[in-house]
Formats: structure tokens, sequence, C-alpha cells
């Protein structure tokens, strides 16, 4: 994704947050996560699935990307908290299709 995509998504990201977790997530967190998702999507063999319907369970996904994100030093998250992070990216992805 270029760089004004990435800043689009980060904005809906953020708008789709609840009040109380806005401040959790920097643009820099966000980003990151934008990235991990990706990755964690091509890696899992989800985008080369040719099911009509792909159960995706958001949990699970933001369970490994906060355990990533602590491996990695970019910081220890909620992965109840994530995991809006994660539903949000799908929305975003689903309506710029």
């Amino acid at each position: 994704m270029d760089e004004a995509e990435n800043r689009r998504e980060v904005a809906f990201i953020h708008e789709r947050l609840p009040q109380e977790m806005k401040p959790h997530f920097s643009d820099d967190d966000l980003l990151y996560f934008i990235d991990a998702i990706v990755d964690y999507y091509y890696d899992s063999g989800i985008l080369e699935s040719t099911d009509d319907e792909i159960d995706i369970d958001m949990q699970q996904v933001a369970d490994i990307l906060t355990a990533q994100a602590k491996r990695e030093g970019q910081g220890t998250f909620d992965p109840a908290e994530v995991v809006y992070v994660v539903e949000a990216d799908m929305d975003f992805q689903e309506a710029n299709l």
C-alpha cells in the first residue's frame, strides 16, 4: 500500500475504535498492525484460499499479533483491544475492494 492509502486506513481505524481505546494506539502502532495483519493473512494462506467464504477468527488473529508485537519490541498490547483493530482493518479492506 502506498503512504496515502495507509493514512486513510489509519484514520478509518481510529474512527472505529471505541473512544476509551483511541489513546492506546498511535498512528505508528496502527501502521505496524496493518502491516502485521497483511503478513499474517499472507503467511497463513488465507489470501490464497479458493473457498467462497473464509471464516477468520479475529480474536485468534489479535492474540497472534499481540504476541508478535511483544516479541518484536513494538510494545505490549491487550488482545481484547487489538481485535478492534483487526475488525476495523477487515472493514476497511472490504469497503475498498
